[in-house]
């Protein structure tokens, strides 16, 4: 896996594990690397670089490649990455914040359930051997098989790994979300036990489709840039007759009715919100900013809603927490006063699919099924269905 061998880390296992137990409070001592092999004149400062990767939307990552396969990656959280090609030297001079990541990446661990739609769609989920989900949570069909079948194995969630199964399977990546940020502590054993953790920010992307190409730097690190420049160019020339549309000007509101009886709405910011725009609709609630890290969605009670909502000309359920809707009946159960707003009169009312939010590549037939709903198109739709 990396430079440790397996006896060396277990035994590192081990030994902070009985630190922690003891409450000896005492900081664990990082095992001297050994040094691998060094070609004459190959080091950081000399690597010859050659092109970046073509970025049309995400701002949270970048690939600079460099001659003999060498590429070098920085994430939008600060974290800097050199991808050594199989086969290849680690040069000389790496920074010692930089992060060596060796390919082939064959056995990650992923914990960051939206990035297993892009390795999907790169034919590469057996390049995931670990996973934060065991199979009963995946609606995404190939990794509950894969579970299923023993290639993939649950590992523990982000806040409690299971080490002596990851150090097993030699993992060589972990991909964590970014709700590592309130385990750092995790992320810093991994790091000690010499396993290198990226974490996944596509959240964190302005632009809906960034989120979306965040499938080329999962591409760049398993050696399959051509598969991922096909597909988004393909995804591309779909929507773009799409994006080039005037605003149909018709408002949609996206919500769901919680236990409380509150009403849960995405802010304005969010990337569903901003969907809606690119779909050539207006947002019902344009104005729920949030401060920089809160949380995408808020709940607001039923008076406000009706305020906001009760004019707009579609409305949409959101299903992906206490399950599909089917009927408008179904919808007046969670609260009758709903009947009043303009989109049930009319019979505008449409409900998600609950494996929306896994299928992060499914964004685009999002896009694309907002689009068929606003413009009157007689087109099927892959993640809406109307409430009857």
């Amino acid at each position: 896996m990396t430079a440790l061998t397996r006896p060396l880390l277990r035994g590192l296992l081990a030994m902070a594990l009985l630190l922690a137990l003891c409450g000896c409070g005492q900081t664990a001592t990082q095992p001297p690397a050994l040094d691998p092999e060094e070609p004459q004149g190959l080091s950081w400062d000399t690597l010859e670089y050659q092109r970046s990767l073509e970025i049309l939307y995400a701002e949270q990552f970048t690939v600079d490649f460099y001659t003999n396969g060498y590429q070098k990656i920085a994430i939008g959280d600060g974290n800097r990455y050199l991808v050594v090609p199989e086969g290849a030297e680690v040069p000389s001079g790496v920074p010692a914040e930089v992060t060596v990541l060796r390919q082939p990446l064959d056995s990650i661990y992923l914990v960051a359930t939206s990035a297993m739609d892009l390795f999907r769609q790169l034919d590469a989920i057996d390049a995931i051997t670990l996973a934060g989900l065991d199979a009963s949570g995946w609606y995404i069909e190939e990794a509950r098989e894969a579970m299923e079948a023993g290639r993939m194995v649950f590992a523990g969630k982000y806040g409690a790994p299971d080490y002596e199964r990851i150090l097993d399977l030699e993992c060589d990546l972990a991909v964590e979300s970014t709700m590592i940020y309130h385990n750092p502590e995790v992320k810093e054993q991994l790091e000690r036990l010499g396993v290198p953790v990226l974490v996944e920010r596509s959240s964190y992307e302005s632009h809906p489709l960034g989120r979306m190409e965040w499938i080329k730097l999962y591409a760049a690190l398993l050696g399959k840039e051509a598969e991922a420049a096909d597909y988004f160019g393909g995804l591309m020339e779909r929507l773009t007759p799409i994006l080039e549309q005037e605003n149909t000007g018709k408002t949609v509101a996206f919500f769901y009715i919680t236990s409380t009886g509150a009403v849960n709405v995405r802010r304005s910011g969010d990337y569903i919100a901003r969907s809606i725009g690119l779909a050539g609709g207006v947002y019902a609630f344009p104005d729920l900013e949030g401060d920089e890290g809160a949380k995408s969605t808020m709940n607001m009670q039923m008076e406000s809603f009706y305020e906001g909502a009760r004019n707009a000309d579609v409305l949409i359920y959101n299903s992906a927490i206490d399950g599909e809707l089917q009927t408008m009946s179904q919808l007046l159960e969670k609260s009758g006063v709903l009947a009043d707003f303009k989109a049930v009169r009319e019979g505008n009312v449409w409900c998600t699919g609950k494996n929306l939010f896994q299928e992060s590549l499914g964004l685009g037939d999002l896009i694309t099924d907002l689009h068929t709903i606003l413009s009157g198109a007689d087109a099927p739709l892959t993640y809406l269905h109307h409430l009857d």
